[in-house]
């Protein structure tokens, strides 16, 4: 949870930076609810992509990646034509406190990440499992009727960061997909995906 050092790490960029592209994939903050501090220059296992978001929204957020395909490799060892391993860093800028953290997968937005896609959290693969995270002690993986990670077990208090750390898939080019964040309120086994509902 050490902030300062996940900070000093990133590339320095202005502070509300739209957009940031790493090995082909555009990581965007422009929904809102949130700012992406800093992107990483890796993908593998050893050493993820780490991006660094500062959470504001109480009701959920939702990051945009583009660009994701075989074009941009698979340096994680599945048998999918894409694929990366990515360390989310989120600090807790709200005025509550965190007692689980679920995010789904969506290749539309409004639309859960099913069998058929071929976008998911390595699926059929046990590549960087079991996820991991420094605030959390335990990690629930959902594959069907949905791709969602919950994260629980732990309390992030206003102030500060937790860090999660999971694999991303795709068996063909996957233009844009959505990476849906909601702490203290559940997606993974909800019928409503929208990240305010």
């Amino acid at each position: 949870m050490l902030v300062v050092a996940a900070l000093a790490a990133l590339p320095q960029e202005p502070a509300r930076a739209e957009s940031w592209t790493i090995h082909g994939p555009t990581f965007s903050d422009e929904m809102g609810g949130f700012t992406i501090h800093g992107v990483s220059d890796s993908s593998s296992l050893a050493v993820p992509i780490t991006v660094l978001e500062e959470i504001t929204s109480t009701t959920g957020v939702v990051l945009v990646i583009r660009g994701f395909g075989p074009h941009s490799g698979n340096p994680i060892p599945t048998a999918h034509p894409a694929g990366f391993a990515i360390r989310e860093i989120a600090i807790n800028a709200t005025n509550q406190s965190w007692t689980f953290y679920d995010i789904e997968l969506q290749k539309g937005f409004g639309t859960p990440s099913d069998l058929y896609d071929g976008l998911s959290y390595g699926q059929m693969s046990q590549a960087g499992r079991p996820f991991a995270s420094d605030g959390f002690a335990q990690i629930a993986v959902f594959e069907e009727p949905r791709d969602g990670l919950s994260f629980f077990d732990g309390v992030i208090e206003p102030g500060q960061a937790v860090a999660m750390t999971f694999v991303i898939t795709a068996t063909g080019q996957v233009p844009e997909f959505f990476v849906l964040q909601r702490p203290n309120r559940p997606i993974a086994m909800l019928p409503d995906s929208n990240p305010g509902g």
